[in-house]
């Protein structure tokens, strides 16, 4: 790992930790993204959006373990579907716990992608939290696909500004799949 990813791995840490909201390169878009825990942070970045809260946002996570305390029961189909998707994937699990009540739905689930892009994983790991990600636009306006795409409002909205991959294109948005209770799958967006 270079320096840089370090330096901003400390960098964006320091201003979640304040409750602060930071602008970042994921594995998929460049999202907006606070402490998922921090009901404050949530509703700062559902302001700069413009998004009503009743529209959730997913959250990324580390691993099982970050899984596991905030959801009790995961459907052995959930792991069936993370081994085999070859693209990001975000799965919607009923009964969320433990993270900021704003970012869970009304019926009581939560958007949560496993990711592995460093920058990503090394913050959660240093956070020990999951990551609020949502993309970096006004609600209702298109999901940039760089950097350079995003608005200036967006960018003055945040509390911090990732320097890393600013000049890469980012991938598509993630494969969206919601994992019922009773087992049932339904695709949300492919």
């Amino acid at each position: 790992m270079s320096q840089d990813i370090n330096t901003e791995v400390h960098n964006a840490y320091e201003v979640i930790k304040e409750g602060g909201i930071i602008l970042y390169p994921t594995d998929t878009v460049w999202g907006i993204g606070c402490d998922a825990t921090n009901p404050e942070a949530v509703a700062k970045i559902y302001k700069l959006k413009q998004r009503a809260e009743t529209q959730s946002m997913i959250v990324l996570m580390n691993g099982e373990k970050m899984m596991y305390n905030v959801f009790k029961d995961i459907p052995e189909v959930a792991w069936q579907i993370l081994d085999v998707s070859e693209k990001p994937t975000t799965l919607i699990l009923d009964d969320a716990r433990n993270v900021a009540p704003n970012i869970i739905a009304a019926d009581k689930s939560l958007g949560i992608r496993l990711v592995k892009e460093p920058f990503c994983f090394k913050l959660m790991e240093r956070m020990k939290k999951p990551l609020v990600s949502t993309s970096a636009n006004i609600s209702g306006q298109p999901t940039p696909i760089a950097f350079k795409d995003i608005s200036p409002e967006i960018i003055k909205g945040v509390d911090y500004v990732v320097k890393l991959n600013q000049d890469k294109i980012a991938g598509k948005p993630s494969t969206i799949i919601k994992l019922t209770r009773d087992s049932q799958v339904k695709v949300i967006r492919k």
